[in-house]
């Protein structure tokens, strides 16, 4: 393995921020603390260029978007391992400047020397304006853009806005042609684009309470969708100035009997099985092979380290106890479109279903009053399906999800709720048969595995 040469050479305040930051991790798990950010401060607090000074191995991959960069970026670093090479990234999702340069503090010697063959990195989209330029990857993948936390992101355009500032010139890309907004970051860029050519269940107008491209970019006209997976998500024309959705260098056609996906590029084609049924997981699938066929790695190659890896239990696992599968979903909180997709996998399941929902913000609690107005953003019309039997609202916004169901038209009867995510658990039927659903955000995440331990005990 080979250093990749620093952007800019190492000085005495590097050295100072390299040792002093390296030393942090062990005092910090000696008390308990998960040092995912804390080291990264350090070293940004001593050398605010961090990163541009740090050794870095031949291969830098970076991955941004609003959905699928933290499972795209974990799927990446377990099938790079899988396929025999050392990997750094930052598998916890710390993906702010000292988050990512805390993980990183791993791939190298306390001389600065490249331990790992790869980095691959989740970087947050306003992070991009410091991280991009001092990593200096060879391939950003964007996942896709939507509206997200509206105290952060306000909307996709804006960020989309922000990518083309922050986006280095000549930096190769590969992008969702599937998604309007961003397959049209960076359009000086080298870039290639992936997408999932049309399927059985795509129709042509949006069910969704948003819809971002309805009128051209280009000319402001009026769009004609060929099909629509959700969303804004699908193909798509301008019927006035005939701007269209790109082609695909790599396509992806589903095989949903066979649970397979078929990817074919220029130089070829592979199947490989599904992670999940989740249209949100053929994404990150086909994103995850084009970008490793974006590294010269054949299909064969792919297909037998893909065999070795799954997605994360933190983002969907499952168990089975006395004719119940508990699933435990993330449905990430303040992100409209996140939960969105979640609703309506759900719905389209077959059997019955019942749901715990705890997407509450609880880190924002201490500091300031969540705007809840992206529950009216997210398509909570997908839980009336008369297979969702029961829902039980937890955690301190519980009745701001009860109205919103009930605006959304679920019977009364059907609902649930309780302050106390423990006790609320507790109102779960678990009726033999049924699939129960712990809806949970990215702040619930550990409360969500203690009240998983505790229906799995009952």
């Amino acid at each position: 393995m080979s250093d990749k040469k620093a952007k800019k050479p190492a000085t005495v305040r590097f050295w100072l921020a390299l040792w002093a930051s390296k030393l942090s991790i062990p005092l910090l798990k000696a008390t308990g603390h998960t040092a995912t950010n804390f080291p990264g401060k350090v070293a940004m607090r001593l050398c605010p260029d961090f990163l541009s000074r740090m050794a870095h191995p031949e291969l830098v991959i970076a991955v941004t978007g609003t959905n699928g960069k933290t499972t795209v970026a974990n799927l990446l670093l377990d099938t790079l391992e899988a396929s025999g090479r050392r990997v750094c990234g930052n598998r916890e999702s710390s993906n702010m400047y000292s988050g990512v340069t805390s993980a990183l503090l791993k791939s190298v010697s306390v001389f600065n020397k490249c331990r790992v063959d790869a980095d691959v990195v989740e970087v947050d989209e306003h992070a991009t304006r410091l991280i991009l330029p001092d990593m200096a990857p060879d391939l950003l993948i964007v996942t896709n853009l939507f509206r997200d936390s509206l105290m952060r992101n306000a909307h996709s355009e804006f960020v989309a806005s922000r990518l083309n500032k922050n986006i280095p010139r000549g930096l190769r890309l590969l992008l969702n042609a599937d998604d309007l907004i961003s397959c049209r970051v960076a359009p000086e860029n080298p870039r290639a684009y992936f997408g999932i050519e049309k399927m059985d269940t795509d129709v042509t107008e949006c069910v969704n309470r948003i819809n971002d491209v309805r009128i051209c970019p280009k000319c402001a006209g009026r769009m004609e969708y060929e099909y629509r997976r959700y969303h804004h998500i699908g193909r798509a024309r301008c019927a006035d100035c005939g701007f269209a959705s790109p082609d695909y260098d790599y396509s992806a056609r589903l095989d949903r009997a066979a649970g397979t996906m078929t990817i074919t590029d220029g130089g070829g084609s592979g199947t490989y099985r599904l992670l999940s049924d989740a249209i949100y997981d053929m994404y990150n699938l086909t994103a995850l092979v084009a970008a490793l066929r974006e590294l010269g790695m054949s299909h064969g190659e792919i297909g037998a380290a893909l065999s070795k890896v799954k997605i994360a239990g933190i983002r969907r696992d499952e168990a089975q106890v006395r004719g119940v599968r508990v699933i435990n979903q993330l449905a990430k909180d303040k992100n409209s479109i996140g939960c969105s997709r979640v609703f309506d996998y759900i719905h389209t399941q077959p059997g019955k279903k019942e749901l715990l929902l705890m997407m509450n913000s609880l880190l924002d609690e201490g500091h300031w009053s969540e705007n809840i107005c992206w529950y009216y953003d997210c398509d909570y019309e997908f839980l009336a399906d008369p297979s969702v039997t029961h829902i039980v609202c937890a955690g301190p916004r519980y009745k701001d999800m009860k109205l919103r169901l009930l605006l959304a038209g679920v019977p009364e009867e059907r609902i649930s709720m309780e302050r106390d995510e423990m006790r609320a658990s507790d109102l779960l039927k678990m009726e033999p048969g049924t699939d129960v659903y712990l809806l949970y955000g990215t702040d619930t995440t550990d409360l969500m595995f203690e009240v998983r331990r505790h229906l799995l005990q009952k």
